[in-house]
């Protein structure tokens, strides 16, 4: 019986304790989950403008690198077809000729396109690196200035269901178009304090 009485105050004991820890737990805060498409920044009609003028620098940039290398594809392809063509009735020596010039202007366009995609890689980082470091925090501020705690890139993770009364895209964009206008360059970081030695 002694036992019995032990077990029983020690499970009373443990009950109370229980009790006792959830009651001074707090609560968890409300979760405000709100998801947001970052491919839309660049859609041409929906998307932010800034990106949009930084896309059109880039392109503009690039647009004679491009016309030179269409013009030389398509010399390649006019020599390649001209060498089919007289392949059977001109000198063997000439077509190989031929196929040496038409060989080299081919690795020559290889080299040039390889030099041209790298070099094209480096601009965009250049001119859209500072704008996704804008574009994050002013994300970062629309969030909370909305109470939202929890934000969802869908565009970078992948979400089985979403209502659509989740989405706040359109609105972000309106709101960074409003306050950063295209015209205006991304706010420099703010300038680090000089290490001492």
């Amino acid at each position: 019986m002694k036992v019995f009485r032990i077990i029983v105050a020690v499970a009373a004991l443990a009950g109370f304790a229980i009790l006792a820890h959830t009651q001074t737990r707090p609560a968890p805060a409300p979760t405000n989950v709100a998801t947001i498409d970052s491919s839309t920044f660049t859609d041409q009609k929906a998307g932010i403008a800034r990106v949009m003028a930084g896309m059109q620098q880039l392109e503009a940039k690039f647009q004679p690198l491009r016309a030179e290398l269409r013009g030389m594809r398509d010399r390649l392809n006019t020599m390649r077809a001209d060498i089919q063509t007289k392949r059977q009735v001109q000198d063997a020596r000439l077509t190989a000729q031929q196929t040496d010039e038409a060989d080299r202007l081919e690795l020559q366009i290889k080299r040039k396109a390889e030099d041209a995609q790298t070099s094209y890689q480096r601009e965009t980082q250049t001119v859209l690196e500072p704008l996704q470091k804008d574009i994050g925090i002013a994300l970062t501020a629309y969030a909370q200035s909305k109470g939202i705690t929890l934000l969802i890139d869908v565009n970078r993770v992948p979400v089985v269901y979403a209502a659509a009364s989740l989405d706040i895209t359109k609105d972000f964009i309106a709101d960074y178009n409003r306050t950063h206008p295209a015209g205006a360059a991304p706010a420099a970081a703010p300038a680090k304090p000089p290490t001492r030695p």
